[in-house]
This record gives C-alpha cells, sequence and structure tokens, in this order.
C-alpha cells in the first residue's frame, strides 16, 4: 500500500523528540526535529530496541540501548555510513492537523534498467511538512 496514514496529529510529537506508531504491521517512529517531520523504521537494525526512545540532534537519533546513530533524512547508520547498515524510511506530510507517513511498496526483486541502484531515497519532502 502507498497511501499515506495518519499516524498522530500535530503537537503529538514533542520538537526533538520521536514517537512510535503501528503502520501495515510496521513500527515506525516519527520525529520531530527543527520544526519538520521525519520518519523511519522504529527498530533499531542492530538489537531491535526502539528508535523513538532515542536522544534526537541534528537530525539524528541515537538508539537507546547501544548508542548507534541513525539519519532521519536517509535512515543510514552515521556511526560507520560506508557499512550498508541502515533502517527504512518513510515520506511524511501534515495535512490540517494530521501527520501522515506513506510506506512505499517493497522494492521489486529487479532493479530497472535505467536506474540507478547505489541510488539513495530521501525521507524528506521538498516542502516543509509542520504545521
Amino acid at each position: 500500500m502507498s497511501d499515506f496514514q495518519t499516524v498522530a496529529k500535530v503537537g503529538d510529537i514533542p520538537e526533538g523528540q520521536g514517537r512510535s506508531f503501528p503502520l501495515n504491521g510496521t513500527m515506525v517512529g516519527v520525529f520531530l526535529t527543527d520544526g519538520r517531520y521525519l520518519a523511519i523504521n522504529d527498530f533499531c537494525p542492530h538489537m531491535g530496541a526502539s528508535l523513538a526512545d532515542g536522544h534526537v540532534e541534528n537530525d539524528a537519533v541515537m538508539c537507546p540501548w547501544h548508542a548507534w546513530r541513525f539519519s532521519l533524512q536517509d535512515g543510514s547508520w552515521l556511526d560507520n555510513s560506508r557499512s550498508g547498515i541502515r533502517t527504512a524510511c518513510y515520506e511524511v506530510r501534515v495535512e490540517g492537523d494530521a501527520i501522515q507517513v506513506r510506506m512505499s511498496p517493497p522494492p521489486t526483486a529487479q532493479t530497472p534498467p535505467d536506474s540507478n541502484p547505489t541510488a539513495t531515497p530521501s525521507c524528506q519532502n521538498p516542502s516543509p511538512n509542520a504545521g
């Protein structure tokens, strides 16, 4: 499913913090940082801690269990970006007072011939999404 789904209302997530929400069988961490909402998979790929419980600073969240830091922009592991370890990220928008997240469909097995297999999609919208 690729439609946006409401997970919270503006004001439910304090600035510089995250909250976890179930969405299509996945726990999604939604964060408010610098007036923008960003969303990533809530489970740390290291040991499964809730990233929404972590410290948020400079568009990054620190896992509360082992201090691994993940980008809220693209889900990459900031402590060793060359490792390829990352967590999924999701597009967020605000409609009225509703914070909405869109989960992308699962990737296909084949990469289209004209695409760049090393490109990393961004979680961010081109316009501000906090209201």
